[in-house]
């Protein structure tokens, strides 16, 4: 768009109107128009193709052609459009309005020429001439105002006469040229811009915009640049700038002898009251301004000035010379001066106190500057000062730029001017205004350290009164001692020592803890020691000790005499504090604390423990490693959280010492056992495997409440978190040996109703088991800690503050170092990665899980159903030719284990439960995590489809090998390449025949009757070429035909021998009736 070409807002509501503008701006502002393209354009015209979004299915095209006057301050518009309207619509407005704003593609053609556009855009406007004959315009005509001395400006609509001269006009308004006037070709680009100068004009009472003030010149100087600025009316040629004129002031006496002051302007001429002054010469029709520095408000007050009775005139001129020297004013009489105009400017301070209330002792700074032998107050903004001196009356020049030179550098340190501390006082007052009294010491600690001493070096007159308080001095002598209390804790103490008087610290370093970043401390801090006293330390040696010293407040309390209460949780920081003392202090006392201090420190030489008695297990390396670590921190009455991967052992490893803890005779009482509802049937598994001396109780289901009397006459008793608030009260009345959470990161939300009870469940440990014991956020790590040791990280709000916020918000390395090192005695974690080589190649585990309510109550259904047919097929034909009967019926509860809607029965597909389902879902997204790569197999294709609705959910990306898949080759190429981590896969598709040593972890999702084809599928990844230990995973549902045949196979080596032996027929099914009637137990 051509930069006169400017479509204005008038244009467009003249051409459409204002309804179809107003809707036509709606739809622009809704980006309606789709496209707006300049179809071809001239000196005069522009033509637009545009396409809008109507309410019809298909958009609306248009074709506008704009063409402007002569002069470019107007445009026609004629626009067609295909909708209903057809003709300058509000598709039609929407379209200018995207060229108004220049949001539209122009030619590529004229691309090339932008830069000679912009050289073009540089010159000044071309004068177009007037092919219309005369032509109208807006003249300002500048008149007196009802209040005088000042101004105000009318508007006429005029034009020029054929012989000469302007006509009589038309008058208008303000408000008709700022919003009603802008399309007429009399209204001019400056006068839209006068317009709004105008409306920020002071107006009188009666409604006048008077020309006054700042604002008020800037509109006189752009009147005078238009050149149509006229006095009164429009007789005379408009007015013209002038050169600068004098001004001068006279006293005349009356006829009764008193004082009147003439203003005089040389030539003469009248006052404008605008800032700066100008002048109007009305004859010669010139405005400009004056040859003195005279202000605006100094003019308007001469101007008002009262006439002097004689009778007063001596002291008025007296006071008028000496009181206000920068109004260059002659007195009415005459006074004698003693001029001095090169006197240098010497800045003094002054420090002093005063007592402000009964509560309020603040410290100022009085600033006045020497010239010669005199002391003029600081507070005056004057160019000269009149002194009194025994010779007389004595004016100075004033420097004005060393005296804000010397403001400037007291308020860049921080000080602000504050009212006169004295009645009629003109001394300029400073004082610190400070968020806390740290910050306010530190800045005058800094101004009595570092800025005094170099102010009088730059020759500033310093004095410092009595009455100045504030004292700043170092620390000579630190004290650090620990001593015991009773409970674990512990009392520690800082004393310090100031002009011979011991001092407690810590009290006098709570409010630097309170007011400040530990990361952004001033270069030397400020700490209160009394009213008015300071010590001085360096930030860059105090600032490890504050860090430790805030973490031991998060969790501590200070007590009255200065001393802090410390647990036995916090012996690791008491460690880094020595370390990290500087030569500042050393620690007395507190031998045993700060022993186990330098033990969690260094974190070695733990005690081997010897496997207990009758453990019917081999533990690895790492989880003999585990066990020592637990006994560790059960001998120094720590918690902590096991947190290896899934697979790893932690339940084998917690058995363990729990059985230790047993033949040590120490479990005087039970230990409580906290798991998610579907690992119950494994802590039961496996305690009757590895441990049975251990006696377990499990309170689940209805007839839980019944077993409530035999809690103390076990060594485990094992619930649920969902039972948590239902056996609340009957949990809380046991004391514990041990209370172990497993899946600890259950508890995450500590304002959850389980993780309260928890809180307040009594017992002598606490243990907390995860792989994950971080999901999202650091504060699911505090929730645990806080949980096994209340006060060891810190309340939530400090723990936030120390490091939450830096890390996560941040990213502070430090302060995640310090974390990982302040927890690493009490969370022990190892990775498959990291235990490897201990690890065999491949690793079996089975997962088992109860079914779901309405699954079970289907599962029942079905077994009663295909019991009997069953049993009648095999009374009327025997057991060896039953063989189709019986394994279309266990395949019914197989499928009923696996999902439901895998069934081809209408009643099932209305089940949305499956408990394996669920499991799965669970252990998928945390082997992502672990950076494993999982191979899921099952026999059921249906089953397979339903896994893949579950991924799809979790955007979880998948490759698929089934029997109805095209392409194997691409399917197992997406795996290997590592483009996906989940590979599902059909037993018949998969099964046998594919390298897949890219997997680590196998899940057989549904068991098979031949346990060799387990092996196959695990084989998919366990094979030559496999550099990392393969995990098999086996998930069984509990109680059912699933856990029957996994049984079976334990006892029998092989199920698939009574069924299928390798290489035979379905016909050489062997099934004994005992086999029979475990199979189809009811749940």
């Amino acid at each position: 768009m051509s930069k006169d070409k400017k479509l204005f807002r008038s244009d467009i509501v003249i051409e459409c109107g204002e309804e179809f503008y107003q809707r036509g701006k709606r739809y622009y502002a809704a980006g309606m128009v789709l496209q707006c393209k300049v179809g071809s354009e001239g000196a005069l015209f522009t033509q637009l193709n545009a396409t809008v979004r109507g309410s019809d299915a298909t958009p609306y095209k248009q074709n506008i052609r704009i063409t402007w006057r002569s002069d470019y301050s107007s445009a026609d518009i004629e626009g067609t459009c295909s909708c209903p309207v057809g003709y300058n619509c509000k598709h039609v407005v929407a379209a200018c309005l995207m060229y108004q704003n220049a949001d539209l593609d122009m030619p590529q053609a004229n691309s090339g020429a932008k830069c000679l556009e912009w050289l073009d855009s540089l010159q000044p406007p071309a004068l177009v001439a007037n092919d219309e004959g005369t032509q109208e315009f807006i003249a300002y005509l500048l008149k007196p105002a009802k209040t005088k001395p000042d101004l105000t400006i009318e508007l006429v609509i005029t034009k020029e006469k054929k012989f000469g001269g302007l006509s009589k006009g038309r008058k208008s308004s303000f408000y008709n040229l700022r919003y009603g006037f802008s399309s007429y070709k009399y209204v001019k680009p400056e006068d839209s811009e006068l317009a709004k100068i105008f409306a920020a004009l002071d107006t009188s009472i009666s409604g006048e915009p008077l020309l006054s003030g700042a604002m008020g010149g800037i509109a006189l100087a752009r009147l005078l640049q238009a050149g149509r600025l006229f006095w009164q009316d429009l007789d005379a040629p408009p007015l013209k700038s002038g050169i600068a004129r004098d001004l001068q002031f006279v006293w005349q006496q009356t006829s009764q002898g008193d004082y009147q002051l003439h203003t005089a302007i040389e030539p003469a001429a009248i006052p404008i009251l605008v800032d700066p002054p100008h002048y109007l010469d009305v004859e010669d029709g010139v405005v400009g301004r004056f040859n003195s520095a005279i202000t605006y408000q100094q003019l308007r007050n001469i101007l008002v000035a009262p006439v002097v009775p004689e009778k007063f005139a001596d002291e008025f001129s007296h006071r008028l010379t000496v009181e206000h020297p920068e109004l260059n004013l002659p007195s009415p009489k005459k006074i004698d001066l003693i001029e001095y105009d090169d006197l240098h400017a010497i800045p003094q301070v002054v420090l002093y106190g005063e007592q402000i209330n009964s509560k309020q002792y603040i410290h100022f700074l009085a600033v006045n500057f020497k010239y010669g032998d005199w002391l003029l107050p600081g507070s005056e903004i004057k160019d000269c000062s009149v002194v009194k001196t025994p010779e007389g009356l004595v004016r100075v020049k004033r420097d004005r730029a060393t005296e804000n030179l010397a403001v400037s550098r007291l308020t860049d340190l921080g000080f602000a001017t504050a009212p006169p501390t004295e009645l009629g006082s003109k001394d300029l007052v400073m004082t610190s205004y400070a968020k806390s009294s740290v910050e306010s010491a530190t800045r005058w600690g800094q101004f009595m350290d570092a800025v005094l001493p170099e102010l009088e070096r730059d020759g500033w007159l310093v004095e410092v009164r009595d009455s100045f308080l504030l004292k700043f001095q170092n620390i000579q002598n630190w004290d650090a001692e620990i001593s015991e209390s009773q409970n674990d804790w512990f009392e520690m103490r800082f004393n310090i020592e100031v002009e011979g008087q011991p001092l407690p610290l810590l009290p006098l370093i709570m409010p630097v803890l309170e007011n400040y970043d530990i990361n952004h401390l001033p270069e030397l801090l400020h700490i209160p020691a009394s009213d008015y006293q300071y010590l001085t330390v360096p930030s860059e040696k105090i600032r490890p000790f504050l860090v430790i010293l805030l973490e031991l407040f998060g969790g501590s309390r200070l007590d009255k005499d200065g001393s802090l209460k410390l647990s036995r949780f916090n012996a690791a920081s008491i460690a880094e504090l020595e370390t990290h003392s500087y030569g500042l202090f050393a620690i007395k006392g507190g031998q045993a604390l700060r022993q186990l201090a330098q033990k969690l420190t260094d974190f070695k030489g733990i005690a081997d423990v010897p496997l207990p008695y009758n453990l019917q297990a081999t533990l690895r390396e790492y989880q003999k490693a585990g066990l020592n670590w637990l006994q560790f921190l059960r001998e120094y009455s720590f918690a902590g959280i096991l947190a290896d991967d899934m697979g790893l052992g932690k339940t084998v490893q917690t058995l363990a010492h729990l059985l230790v803890e047993k033949q040590s005779g120490r479990m005087k009482a039970p230990s409580l056992i906290i798991a998610p509802t579907s690992l119950l049937s494994n802590w039961r598994r496996e305690a009757e495997r590895f441990t049975p001396d251990l006696n377990m109780l499990i309170l689940q289901g209805t007839e839980r409440k019944q077993l409530f009397y035999k809690i103390r006459d076990y060594d485990l008793i094992m619930t649920t978190y969902p039972l948590l608030p239902r056996d609340e009260e009957t949990l809380l009345e046991h004391q514990y040996h041990y209370l172990i959470l497993d899946e600890a990161q259950i508890i995450k939300n500590p304002q959850s109703k389980g993780a309260q009870i928890v809180r307040h469940i009594k017992s002598n440990h606490r243990l907390c088991l995860t792989g994950t014991p971080m999901e999202n956020h650091l504060g699911e790590l505090w929730a645990q800690f806080d949980f096994l040791m209340p006060g060891f990280l810190g309340d939530s709000a400090t723990f936030k503050k120390l490091y939450r916020t830096p890390i996560e918000t941040f990213g502070d390395a430090e302060q995640k170092v310090r974390l990982s090192r302040r927890i690493a005695p009490f969370m022990m974690r190892r990775t498959k990665q990291e235990v490897a080589s201990e690890l065999p190649a491949k690793t079996e585990i089975i997962r088992s899980v109860p079914l779901h309510e309405k699954q079970a109550a289907l599962y029942e259904s079905i077994r009663l159903t295909m019991e009997k047919k069953v049993r009648d097929a095999i009374a009327e034909r025997g057991l060896s030719r039953s063989h189709i009967t019986i394994l279309d019926a266990l395949l019914k509860l197989r499928q009923t284990c696996c999902d439901p809607r895998t069934l081809l029965i209408e009643s099932a597909q209305h089940i949305g439960q499956s408990a394996k389902l669920d499991l799965l879902m669970e252990m998928v997204p945390e082997l992502l995590e672990e950076g494993r790569k999982i191979l899921i197999f099952s026999q059921f294709t249906r089953m397979i489809a339903l896994i893949e609705d579950e991924l799809n959910k979790r955007s979880i990306g998948y490759s698929k090998l089934t029997g109805q898949t095209q392409d194997r080759d691409a399917a197992i190429e997406l795996f290997k390449s590592g483009e996906v981590d989940v590979f599902l896969i059909s037993l018949k598709a998969g099964g046998i025949g594919l390298n897949l040593t890219e997997a680590d972890t196998v899940i057989i999702y549904d068991p098979w009757w031949n346990p060799a084809v387990e092996n196959q599928a695990a084989d998919r990844a366990h094979r030559i070429g496999q550099i990392k230990p393969v995990f098999v995973y086996k998930l069984i549902t509990e109680n059912t035909v699933e856990e029957k045949m996994l049984a079976m196979q334990e006892r029998k080596r092989a199920l698939a021998n009574s069924i299928y032996t390798e290489g035979a027929k379905d016909e050489a099914l062997q099934l004994t009736a005992e086999d029979l009637t475990n199979l189809f137990e009811p749940l």
